[in-house]
């Protein structure tokens, strides 16, 4: 146990004050005088110790007042609450009751945000499996065994193979997957029909590296770009109207103007100088190529491997979220000690008082009515 606020320990200074009221409050002793002992040789008088009245009284208000310093000390428990010795998790979509069997449902829970025990109703929400893992592994004392049963293919996936501190009994049940995975479709660019023929030329090279599909045909004069289009503005003056409302609502356009300060360099060539920026309009993206859109005075649209670095600037790949449950069993890795939690026993320290001032009362009560007439 450790003290989060040593000087509240400076109020067991208030002891002086019930010492004080007792010492003061001693049962009088009146001397009365006899006839017949005042022809007697005065003798010496004995040393008087220090008495206190009513000692079980004094106690009890000694140790409320201990309690109240206890109290504003802040203390606190380190280390984790007493756990089983061993813990078994479950994964949202898997029928814990055929798992658990006759087995002891204390020590079973479920693998989802605050690790609820297996009676209760079965969580929606199973969040990220390994980052719950890694939760649990930090608030686990050392030495519980952990066993996890999990569904194959296994999702939630963050694209780091899983290290714990404990061996891991892993348990991968197969179950049939609903969804098929998505994929990627290469964006389709879309150019105004007043578009320089440089600028088609490159386009339309772009479009082939991306897909099979050919540059699109070029938008009329009032036409907007379709969901999922990435608008081409090879045009040195600002967006109309219609196409910045476009892009605020959600749109991306391309464009060779020149980046405001604040936009980010979202893509850089050979040279490692900035190629592509990214400006946040609304809700849209909009796109800063450097140089001019002709290939004979540009050389970076000559570059080889610009389609590739541009697609993935674009449409960066995700992380996959589903994988075999066995290719991913946990690894035991030795992982720096985590700090232990700070529990405060502050309702019990309550209860103590609350109690304590309620026999004070009642034992300065007594004391009264026996000190009465």
């Amino acid at each position: 146990m450790s003290l989060l606020f040593p000087l509240g320990l400076a109020a067991l200074a208030a002891w002086l004050l019930p010492l004080l009221i007792h010492l003061a409050r001693r049962h009088p002793y009146t001397p009365l005088d006899f006839a017949a002992l005042r022809w007697l040789r005065a003798q010496v008088r004995p040393r008087q110790r220090i008495r206190f009245d009513d000692c079980p009284l004094l106690l009890v208000r000694l140790l409320l007042l201990a309690a109240l310093a206890l109290l504003l000390a802040r203390p606190a428990l380190i280390g984790p609450a007493p756990v089983p010795a061993a813990w078994t998790m479950v994964a949202p979509g898997l029928d814990a009751t055929a798992l658990r069997g006759n087995a002891d449902a204390r020590d079973w829970h479920w693998l989802a945000p605050g690790f609820p025990p297996i009676d209760q109703p079965t969580p929606m929400d199973a969040a990220s499996l390994p980052s719950l893992l890694r939760e649990l592994d930090a608030q686990l004392p050392a030495g519980t065994a952990l066993t996890v049963h999990v569904p194959d293919p296994l999702p939630g996936l963050d694209g780091a193979r899983l290290q714990l501190s404990r061996e891991v009994q892993w348990q991968p049940h197969t179950l049939a997957v609903t969804a098929a995975p998505r994929t990627s479709v290469a964006p389709r660019l879309r150019t105004r029909s007043d578009e320089p023929a440089a600028a088609q030329q490159w386009l339309g090279a772009l479009q082939r590296a991306w897909s099979t599909q050919p540059l699109a045909a070029p938008l009329a004069d009032n036409a907007l770009p379709g969901r999922g289009e990435i608008g081409v503005w090879t045009g040195n003056d600002a967006l109309p109207g219609t196409w910045q409302s476009w892009l605020q609502q959600g749109g991306t356009v391309l464009t060779a103007a020149k980046p405001p300060a604040g936009a980010a360099v979202l893509l850089r060539d050979a040279d490692n100088a900035p190629l592509l920026w990214l400006q946040r309009i609304g809700q849209g993206r909009l796109l800063h190529l450097r140089g001019e859109w002709n290939v004979a005075r540009n050389s970076a649209l000559r570059d080889d491997g610009l389609p590739r670095s541009l697609l993935q600037a674009l449409q960066p790949p995700t992380t996959p979220r589903l994988g075999d449950a066995r290719d991913h069993a946990p690894l035991r890795a030795t992982l720096p000690p985590a700090t232990p939690p700070l529990r405060e026993p502050t309702s019990l320290l309550l209860l103590v008082i609350v109690l304590l001032f309620a026999l004070e009362r009642w034992m300065a009560s007594s004391a009264r009515r026996r000190a009465g007439p």
